[in-house]
């Protein structure tokens, strides 16, 4: 008898422990973030290379990497409900802002600035605005963040594209090609993200005509925004607030450590797309962009205005009033002893 009660001790116990584990399993929540292999998505690169995510948000929460090559893609997935947050260009969030009429997601903090240049082919005769005439300048796709820098820039210089009565050819190409129609001689310029505008420098014979922090006050101007589901920001606010916070925690980390930061990035993009950058493509591309968690309210906004006044935003000026909601990254902030950002 005494040998039984043993024995359904030991059951009960086992029992209890396996409920206790199924019950830990079943809290664990899950977060599904998108992000892009590129050095202007610094915090998601380090973030990945280095577990910083995991480490902050603890066991209880399982993070689910996924891998965009472009803006669009991203906000599709999470239109799905595919994805629940993402590091994405503000091209990408005002189209995805504008098509669910405000309803699909909200920008909760800025993760990177700058990266950006206009890059003229050594031999292309350009050395001045008025020499872009006649010429073939690239953007990598139509009514994206750079195509539409571009077009802006082009129509305050007077210049005109084909595609509005003018003679400067437009045309969309991934950047990766860019470099091949540079080297033979089928590109004059492109207006280029990083790590690809120093390639075009030091691979294909370019120069930099412009920086495009040149035309931007105090030289910041949004590359990267973190945008939540609105849907997820609802359900789990306490879970966005302390990924916002390790956010802010990494992009502090980054700045200080940027050797670092820069080989942690190197050996993600490394994994994720089977080649690592050149060190030198990256000191380089790095020096012209600054990471931040500031989402730069007011360049995305004049970003949106020039998307409009070229024909991309429709044919009423969209109210993009509400695409922010910085409260839970104010909050976070506040706790650290930093100052608030509109």
């Amino acid at each position: 008898m005494a040998t039984g009660g043993k024995m359904n001790r030991r059951i009960i116990f086992v029992l209890a422990a396996v409920s206790l584990l199924s019950v830990s399993a079943w809290a664990q929540t899950i977060i599904r973030v998108g992000a892009f292999p590129n050095m202007t998505h610094p915090q998601a690169m380090v973030g990945k290379a280095n577990g910083w995510f995991e480490r902050q948000l603890g066991p209880n929460v399982k993070i689910e990497w996924t891998s965009f090559n472009a803006g669009p893609s991203a906000i599709e997935a999470l239109f799905a409900r595919a994805i629940d947050m993402a590091y994405v260009g503000p091209n990408p969030s005002i189209t995805g802002y504008v098509r669910s009429q405000g309803e699909a997601l909200r920008i909760v903090a800025g993760a990177a600035s700058g990266g950006v240049s206009l890059v003229v082919r050594n031999d292309s005769g350009i050395q001045k605005p008025e020499d872009f005439h006649g010429k073939r300048v690239a953007s990598p796709q139509l009514g994206n963040t750079q195509d539409i820098a571009l077009r802006a820039w082009l129509q305050a210089h007077g210049l005109k594209t084909r595609d509005k009565g003018g003679d400067v050819q437009v045309l969309p190409i991934a950047n990766p090609d860019q470099l091949t129609l540079f080297l033979s001689k089928q590109l004059d310029a492109a207006w280029a993200p990083e790590p690809w505008a120093t390639r075009l420098v030091r691979e294909g014979n370019g120069t930099i005509f412009l920086d495009e922090r040149d035309l931007w006050p105090h030289g910041q101007f949004v590359i990267t925004n973190l945008i939540v589901s609105t849907k997820f920001l609802h359900e789990h606010p306490d879970l966005v607030k302390n990924w916002i916070r390790a956010h802010v925690e990494l992009t502090d980390w980054i700045n200080a450590h940027l050797p670092e930061s820069k080989r942690l990035i190197n050996q993600q993009i490394q994994k994720e797309t089977g080649k690592a950058l050149n060190p030198a493509v990256l000191d380089d591309a790095f020096a012209r962009m600054s990471v931040t968690y500031d989402p730069l309210r007011d360049t995305l906004l004049t970003s949106a205005r020039s998307a409009f006044q070229l024909g991309f935003l429709g044919k009423q000026q969209p109210d993009l009033s509400g695409i922010y909601d910085l409260t839970l990254l104010n909050e976070v902030l506040q706790e650290k002893g930093k100052k608030a950002l509109q």
